[in-house]
């Protein structure tokens, strides 16, 4: 079926946030995964906001691009504020996941591979669990990272685009492979 078959197929969705909620539950169903409902909602609000290109990409000379992972962990390590390091950390785990799970094929002929993904925001969330406890709101989300990290593999398999209709065009609905250049 090509990319534009697909696209005839989509049903409209009066909540984005909605539909995603219910995709989520039932690819979580169908892989028999199971996680908090805490965090279950944060991969919810990660697809709804990625919706938006401008969101998901950064905006490069050449145009809208994703940055490489590589980058992005260099951008953590010399954020001059805990704050800074802390967001730069989130952006790359949660690419890394929205990547890896709804382009794993593309990854898979990419010089870096699924598993370069799956180790960079698996650790990036890994790092903010570690590190915001130290607040009231640091305490409440920290345990949502931790389960994102420990889980990271599940959560890529739960995002499988044969499982999302509206995104189901897999690895084609971005042009290029990211992680290409690393």
């Amino acid at each position: 079926m090509s990319t534009a078959d697909r696209v005839t197929e989509l049903i409209p969705v009066p909540s984005l946030q909605e539909f995603f909620r219910d995709s989520v539950d039932a690819a979580m169903a169908s892989n028999k995964v199971a996680v908090d409902d805490h965090t279950a909602h944060y991969v919810v609000n990660l697809l709804t906001a990625f919706v938006r290109s401008e969101a998901l990409y950064d905006q490069m000379p050449a145009g809208p691009r994703l940055q490489p992972l590589a980058l992005m962990l260099a951008d953590a390590a010399g954020a001059p504020s805990a704050e800074e390091r802390n967001m730069a950390l989130r952006r790359l785990g949660d690419v890394a996941l929205f990547v890896a799970g709804f382009m794993a094929g593309c990854l898979d002929r990419s010089p870096v591979g699924i598993n370069y993904y799956v180790r960079m925001g698996g650790g990036a969330y890994h790092c903010l669990s570690l590190s915001l406890p130290s607040s009231t709101r640091g305490r409440a989300i920290a345990p949502v990272y931790a389960e994102l990290s420990a889980r990271f593999i599940d959560l890529v398999d739960v995002l499988d685009p044969d499982l999302f209709p509206i995104m189901g065009v897999g690895a084609g609905f971005i042009e290029g492979c990211p992680g290409s250049a690393g």
